[in-house]
């Protein structure tokens, strides 16, 4: 992994990415503390665009990641619902097939939008993934995800994505009412945008292709340390 170290003193929200770099984008598990959790999600991805206003990464097919499994290694979608995220777990490396993904997120926003084509670069779908809002560090970004989710389509029409698990993770502890009700919030803000056909949707991101020149960045064998900023 490239990075550039974090400004004004070790791991912190002022660094900054040029385009080509390597980075790790991760999602953390829920604990009390925010983004104190275990990472359970790493992707290495390539910066395309970092901004004041916006980060943008391309995530290549192929690309060697690590995601959650059951302790047994049956994949997390295969456990019945109800104890789906009460079942042990552990992380496993695997690669990313098919397409790549494009990934789009605003500083503040809690959320991100995914741009996913079909084979031959046929356009498919935005992914609006409802989460924390990312934290910077030296390596890449981190979050958390609200399980929630928006298909947008090139029609402009939408559809809620896993408000089965979303409630699901409510009885289990993992969401209280208040952050719930945040999350819900989240979804209808990014809505706005979706029926205003606002940014990014309207950006022609869907054209957007990556250089030929990159290569597919490496998965690190510290893919799961914890900044320093989130160990005070």
């Amino acid at each position: 992994m490239t990075g550039t170290a974090g400004r004004g003193g070790g791991e912190a929200q002022g660094v900054r990415w040029g385009r080509g770099e390597q980075v790790l984008w991760r999602y953390r598990d829920h604990a009390p503390g925010g983004l104190a959790g275990a990472v359970h999600i790493c992707r290495p991805v390539t910066v395309v665009e970092d901004t004041d206003e916006l980060l943008a990464v391309w995530m290549a097919p192929g690309t060697e990641c690590v995601k959650p499994v059951l302790a047994d290694g049956t994949p997390v979608h295969e456990e019945p619902l109800a104890t789906r995220y009460t079942a042990p777990r552990t992380t496993v490396r695997s690669r990313w097939f098919g397409t790549g993904v494009l990934k789009l997120a605003r500083p503040a926003d809690p959320w991100s939008v995914w741009l996913f084509w079909e084979p031959g670069w046929r356009f498919r779908s935005w992914y609006v993934n409802l989460e924390e809002p990312r934290s910077r560090w030296s390596g890449g970004v981190d979050s958390v995800d609200h399980f929630l989710d928006i298909s947008v389509y090139p029609d402009r029409t939408w559809t809620w994505r896993d408000e089965d698990e979303f409630a699901q993770a409510q009885r289990a502890g993992l969401m209280g009412p208040e952050q719930a009700r945040r999350v819900q919030e989240a979804g209808r803000a990014a809505l706005e945008a979706v029926k205003a056909w606002g940014s990014p949707f309207s950006d022609g991101w869907e054209d957007w292709r990556p250089d030929p020149a990159w290569t597919v960045p490496a998965l690190p064998g510290d893919w799961d340390r914890t900044p320093a900023h989130m160990t005070s």
